[in-house]
Order: structure tokens, then sequence, then C-alpha cells
């Protein structure tokens, strides 16, 4: 394997954080240039600690070490996806319902580009998110660049 994109490397590590019993719940890729970096972003049950992070890294950085899916040298980092963790899964949508988020767009849609408010959750192909004055914005799943929860 040469090169992996992202979504080959989500299927190789994917499987392997599931086997330890943790959701890979964001996977972010920089390659190119000096030192690449992967950073995996682990969630539990009960959240994930230190030790946590030490099992998935022990356990991806061998599975890359025997499938080669990156050339050069990259670092390789393992966290929790933290208090403004970004929603990526169409589950991740269902499981915030009722969070406080912010959503950057793709493109404007009705000339804005960031959407805040309450995430009422998934509504098809998209999500819905309740803005104060309770107006309600559907946004395809597609148009999202990034969402991420606003701690409170």
């Amino acid at each position: 394997m040469s090169g992996a994109s992202q979504e080959e490397l989500l299927k190789l590590i994917e499987p392997e954080v599931e086997a330890l019993g943790y959701e890979l719940a964001d996977l972010l890729v920089r390659l190119g240039g000096g030192r690449g970096l992967l950073r995996l972003y682990i969630d539990g049950p009960n959240g994930v600690g230190l030790d946590d992070c030490e099992k998935v890294s022990r356990q991806v950085s061998a599975i890359l070490d025997v499938e080669d899916p990156i050339p050069g040298d990259f670092n390789l980092e393992v966290s929790s996806p933290g208090l403004d963790r970004r929603l990526v899964k169409p589950e991740h949508f269902e499981r915030f319902a009722g969070s406080r988020v912010k959503v950057k767009l793709r493109r404007a849609i009705d000339g804005r580009r960031k959407v805040r408010g309450i995430l009422i959750g998934l509504d098809g192909d998209g999500i819905v998110v309740r803005e104060e004055g309770d107006v309600d914005h559907r946004v395809a799943l597609v148009d999202v660049d990034i969402a991420r929860v606003v701690p409170e």
C-alpha cells in the first residue's frame, strides 16, 4: 500500500480501534512537506484516558508498521475528542442531539457560511440546528464542512 488516502487509512485503522473497545471518532491526516501527522481521536463508553490512548497507539503503530500505508516519516498521535469534539459521522449527530453546536458550511446557504444553535438531530440526509428565536435550519450533511460541539 503506497500513499493511502484518508478513506483507506480509515478502513485499515478503524477495525483495530473498535476491536480494542473504542470508537474512532475522527481521523486527521496531514502528509507531505516535512514530517507528516496522523492523529486519531478515540472515544469509549466511559471516556478515554492516557492508558487508553497508549493502548490504541501501540496497536495502530504495529498495524502501520506491517501495512506501511504512509510513505516517509510521520508522527502518530492518539487523543480524546475533547469537549469541543468534531461531529463527523451521522451517528455523532444523533448522539449529540440537544447539544449546542457551531457548523461551518462548505458553501454559503441563504447567504450564510455558519450556523450556531442547538442540534436537534438528523433529518434524513441532513441535520437540523435550532438558533435563538426557535428558527430551525436544515443543512444537508454534504454541505457541512466542520461541525463542533460548543462546550457549556
